[in-house]
């Protein structure tokens, strides 16, 4: 097939029934369980699989979970129990911020922004963020701390590595607690937890180990996210979830897929990962996204480097071979 800008268009009849085919398989004659917890965050891949999860086993066998804590949007919360409800499945909320207080979590993090802002003060949010110029200049992905004050005045900051490390180690907390949460409710009603990792994250590594990459079955890992939106448009997901900006959401001030971590749209970032994988000419594809040849290098070479940096989280833990 011929790469153009069409190349991931699927049909979504089809991919949805070998989808629900496949998790309605696994439960029964893998796992063994009765049915499927999910997380809800408000986004369009927990909203895709917990649609894929209803038509295959019914809402009844389904239960949502809301996981909400001090920095996550009010509109996460929002637009999860709407999709909750117009799936009609039961589901709870559960306020993590209590756990994730004991852990430090807020307290660390905050520790690092009083270290570059020091005579910040009153209420403020902050984010991290990289450089939004990948595909214009070779550069280093070098994170920066951006801190919005109360007077929506915005400091930018340059984090040293020992302080990305420190604020990602207590940020990924957050997404480890939600695991145990959702493996609470599932295990005590004798079901699995359903992932909602879609392919461009999982070959770039845009999850926590043992965070929300700790699930049982992942029906998204198959698709790019432009792929889950075309199901998410079949499905009937609505469309205050269709048009919602990607974000990570664990930061107050609110920070999107793209300034943390791709830095392109991801209709970009999509075919790319595609030509990755199936080889396609890097002339051909600079020619379909409009790129000087140049700079899509930069991009395929920043991709190509978190592949592989992030492929041990694809894996399951090295054992030896043989004593």
């Amino acid at each position: 097939m011929e790469f153009t800008k069409d190349i991931l268009k699927i049909d979504p009849e089809v991919v949805a029934g070998r989808l629900e085919v496949f998790i309605r398989d696994r439960l029964k004659n893998f796992f063994h369980r009765r049915g499927i917890v999910i997380g809800l965050s408000g986004g369009i891949d927990s909203a895709v699989a917990g649609s894929l999860a209803v038509r295959a086993i019914g809402k009844e066998r389904v239960f949502g979970l809301l996981l909400p804590e001090r920095d996550s949007s009010p509109l996460s919360r929002k637009l999860g129990k709407l999709r909750a409800e117009s799936l009609g499945i039961e589901y709870a909320e559960t306020d993590i911020t209590p756990m994730l207080e004991s852990f430090g979590v807020y307290s660390k993090r905050e520790a690092i922004v009083k270290k570059y802002f020091p005579d910040i003060q009153g209420d403020y949010k902050f984010r991290l963020s990289l450089p939004q110029d990948l595909i214009e200049r070779d550069r280093l992905n070098v994170y920066y701390l951006e801190v919005k004050t109360d007077g929506d005045e915005v400091k930018k900051a340059r984090l040293s590595h020992e302080d990305y490390l420190e604020m990602m180690a207590a940020n990924d907390i957050k997404q480890r607690t939600r695991m145990i949460q959702l493996y609470y409710e599932a295990e005590r009603r004798h079901y699995i937890v359903l992932g909602t990792t879609n392919r461009s994250e999982a070959v770039q590594g845009f999850f926590v180990k043992y965070g929300d990459g700790g699930v049982d079955l992942e029906p998204l890992s198959i698709l790019y996210k432009a792929q889950v939106y075309q199901l998410g448009k079949y499905l009937g997901v609505p469309e205050e979830i269709l048009s919602r900006t990607p974000s990570p959401d664990t930061y107050s001030f609110e920070v999107s897929d793209k300034d943390f971590y791709f830095c392109l749209p991801y209709d970009q970032v999509d075919l790319i990962l595609y030509a990755m994988e199936h080889d396609i000419d890097k002339g051909k594809v600079a020619e379909v996204l409009g790129l000087e040849l140049e700079q899509l290098e930069r991009a395929w070479n920043d991709y190509e480097r978190k592949f592989k940096a992030t492929e041990h989280l694809r894996q399951m833990p090295p054992v030896p071979e043989e004593l």
